[in-house]
């Protein structure tokens, strides 16, 4: 069956890692049409949007997206980026990524951190003995993808009627004489059936996948409400998982016990800013961004896209020297999404050869610092890399 896959290459790097992974897609046999979205910071800049309505329409239609990486800026660079005659006319950037998620519900994020045996960047540490260790890692991180404090529920110099619904609450009263002006404001917000959500799929994923626990990454002895509430609710449906273990640590401890014992660690689930944070620090123990991969889920509709940004200072290289893997695993867990397991688990054996072989590394793999001239002292190039993952797709 030949499939119809929106590719949104975005920003940076995004435009040559998609390019390079469509590339190994065609090679292990995945049919597919792909047809381009707009997105990103050029539609910023010209459109004063940068998630064009067309691009949505491509993916209510296809239902699937390929997604390459986006640059974000503050606030007031934003604004100063927009073409002169789209000044003064209301346009606000919000992250495109973060609005196609809660535009299409995909409401379920998944970033699986494994280890490739061979990979010079895997975590090691030292052992009792004096020698060290390298533990081989498997955890799966489900972060919630569409509230908390991305939700994008904020403000600056707050409306009054927002102002005097915040004062209300008896901790505000410290506040009440900063200036309305001099006051910005970010909620957090959890819903009861979005916990649900995200706690069911972690459940759901170990129970397929054979893993022993699932650890809520919260904070709620401090974020009693929020927090709160995806604790209570996880107490409620780790009752239907007999044989799967609930834990609950807080988010500090998590990342100082990362480096201690990240082999313990099974399935995570967190809130949307606590799951971005715990993701990274995972990906740093098994390889770093380049190696990052998640899926953005819905009921309908799914996007999937590496982690890493669009790192616009390689996107002039020429040969690119950035490595792809997080974009070629992104699609390999878009091939499970899509039941092509087959040729999934070709993709990551494919990965796994290469690394372990260990004649092909991109610049990051090789512990050099990002320039140009890494091509000239042995890194390959982007290309490189994508080809020698074809060669042994065989």
């Amino acid at each position: 069956m030949k499939r119809t896959i929106v590719s949104m290459p975005g920003d940076g790097i995004g435009k040559v890692v998609l390019e390079e992974t469509i590339r190994v897609l065609d090679a292990v046999g995945f049919e597919a049409e792909y047809v381009h979205g707009d997105i990103g910071w050029e539609f910023w800049k010209k459109e004063g949007n940068p998630l064009p309505q067309r691009t949505i329409d491509l993916l209510e239609k296809h239902r699937v997206g390929l997604f390459g990486a986006i640059t974000s800026k503050p606030k007031k660079e934003a604004q100063a980026e927009l073409l002169p005659e789209l000044h003064g006319k209301g346009y606000d950037y919000f992250s495109p990524i973060v609005a196609m998620r809660q535009k299409f519900g995909l409401d379920v994020c998944i970033r699986p951190c494994k280890t490739f045996p061979g990979n010079p960047l895997n975590f090691i540490r030292k052992n009792a003995a004096g020698g060290y260790d390298e533990p081989e890692i498997n955890a799966v991180v489900f972060r919630q993808n569409t509230e908390g404090l991305y939700g994008g529920v904020e403000w600056t110099n707050p409306p009054e009627n927002i102002r005097a619904a915040f004062m209300t609450h008896k901790k505000m009263a410290r506040f009440a004489d900063t200036p309305s002006e001099d006051l910005a404001i970010s909620s957090r917000i959890f819903t009861r059936k979005a916990c649900q959500s995200i706690l069911r799929a972690a459940f759901e994923y170990a129970k397929k996948h054979g893993y022993k626990s699932v650890t809520v990454c919260e904070k709620p002895n401090v974020l009693r409400e929020t927090s709160g509430m995806m604790e209570e609710e996880a107490l409620k449906i780790s009752k239907e998982y007999d044989g799967i273990a609930l834990y609950s640590n807080n988010i500090d401890a998590q990342m100082m016990w990362l480096t201690k014992n990240p082999e313990d660690v099974d399935v995570i689930v967190a809130g949307n800013m606590f799951g971005d944070i715990i993701s990274d620090g995972f990906a740093g123990l098994i390889g770093g961004l380049g190696f990052a991969c998640s899926a953005n889920i819905g009921p309908d509709c799914a996007v999937f896209e590496p982690t890493h940004g669009s790192a616009p200072k390689y996107e002039t290289f020429s040969p690119s020297i950035v490595n792809p893997i997080a974009m070629v695993m992104s699609a390999k867990m878009m091939l499970d999404y899509l039941d092509e397991t087959e040729k999934a688990k070709r993709i990551e054996k494919a990965i796994a050869e290469v690394v372990v072989e260990g004649k092909v590394k991109a610049y990051d793999m090789a512990r050099m610092r990002g320039a140009q001239s890494v091509i000239d002292n042995g890194a390959a190039t982007t290309g490189q890399v994508a080809d020698a993952i074809i060669a042994k797709l065989g």
